[in-house]
């Protein structure tokens, strides 16, 4: 077990987060199907259907469970038979297979806990910030259609790429409702109507929310890599790797990148950094620094708050007797729910993966005992008493 594939595109954070991860590990690595030949890439795209029809594709160690669902990309493989997904569940692998350089997760159980609500908080409301910056603040920059249709090019002649180029950034704007960015009323992105993220009836605005989630987000990694080399300490872990899967994406975006640059050129410099392979060799301690506050206030003040929001509103949504949920949900009309954020508005729908992650979040700090919480709690009073301690629902 020398080598592993991604089968994924460059357009998603999580397949940048993979391929960070998969350069600190021991093995090769190649990205299909952008990497690959077309008979290679048909047919490890037909194994992979075949395996999700069948519900084979497992999100290590388990299978996938009734509140997530697969996503479009990536996926992993060790011989393009068997699948796995996940980016997370992707450094818990390696590090049982013992191929990471030092563990991605960390051994110690506070740092461990503190890692995985970093990597969640990325994962999940990072994910929001980063696209509204590719669809909204980049509107007239970013090159992803043209970037994704020249990575399938073993699957889509050329005479069609410019088509699909077009296709998947209009899709991919009209999109931007769903993953939390919200236009005013007459937003004017500078492109064409087709690709300007919309309105939504209904719907507060949050591009207010995001921006300024953005750039405190931006600050609060500035200051703490100006003083460790890493989030954790003085190595590469999964924390970073979120981090980087997330932040990097808007490095190919023009105007977001110019603002990153601007904004934190420290953060910008060590993004560059992980892009180039420089954290591959990266070894030493891990520790909990205080340092540390001013990320986790981000977190306490955006990833944890939607995410007690989605799960209350998923309990109430089930008793009422909604089957529906996610972007399908999202499309109906279906299963949303009103919240607030940094003291704003928003309306989402209920998503069913995010209430499988805030409810294993809630079991890693419960299963940490009480001596361990109260360290914790002590050194970051912002995550506050019983954040975490609540009726998790499983």
């Amino acid at each position: 077990m020398n080598n592993i594939t991604i089968l994924g595109l460059t357009a998603s954070p999580y397949q940048l987060k993979m391929q960070a991860m998969a350069d600190y590990s021991t093995l090769h690595w190649q990205r299909w199907p952008d990497q690959s030949s077309t008979f290679n890439a048909l047919r490890a795209l037909s194994s992979l259907g075949k395996a999700k029809r069948r519900k084979q594709v497992k999100r290590y160690p388990n299978a996938v469970s009734e509140l997530d669902e697969y996503p479009s990309v990536p996926y992993y493989s060790f011989d393009n038979r068997e699948f796995f997904y996940d980016s997370s569940a992707m450094a818990t692998h390696l590090d049982a297979l013992g191929v990471s350089r030092q563990p991605l997760r960390p051994a110690a159980q506070d740092q461990r806990f503190v890692c995985q609500l970093i990597d969640e908080a990325f994962d999940e409301f990072g994910l929001y910030m980063v696209h509204h910056n590719r669809w909204v603040t980049s509107a007239s920059t970013n090159r992803m259609g043209e970037i994704t249709a020249g990575e399938m090019h073993s699957l889509v002649p050329r005479p069609f790429r410019g088509r699909m180029a077009r296709k998947l950034a209009k899709r991919q704007a009209g999109r931007c409702p769903y993953l939390f960015s919200i236009a005013p009323e007459g937003f004017d992105a500078g492109v064409a109507a087709a690709l300007t993220p919309p309105a939504r009836g209904g719907f507060p605005a949050t591009h207010q929310i995001l921006d300024k989630a953005w750039r405190l987000y931006l600050q609060a990694l500035e200051d703490l890599l100006l003083s460790q080399p890493y989030i954790l300490g003085d190595r590469f872990t999964l924390a970073d790797a979120s981090a980087y899967g997330q932040l990097s994406m808007n490095l190919v975006d023009g105007r977001a990148a110019e603002l990153l640059q601007e904004l934190a050129p420290g953060l910008y410099a060590w993004l560059c950094m992980i892009r180039d392979g420089g954290h591959k060799d990266s070894c030493g301690d891990l520790y909990l620094s205080d340092r540390l506050q001013p990320l986790l206030t981000c977190i306490t003040s955006t990833f944890v708050p939607l995410m007690q929001q989605n799960e209350a509103a998923y309990q109430q949504q089930v008793t009422a007797g909604q089957t529906l949920f996610n972007e399908a949900a999202f499309d109906k009309g279906e299963a949303l729910y009103d919240g607030k954020l940094m003291d704003l508005p928003f309306r989402a729908v209920v998503k069913t993966f995010q209430v499988s992650t805030w409810r294993e979040l809630c079991d890693g700090w419960n299963n940490l005992g009480p001596d361990l919480q109260s360290a914790i709690l002590s050194s970051y009073p912002q995550l506050e008493k019983n954040v975490f301690e609540g009726e998790t629902g499983a």
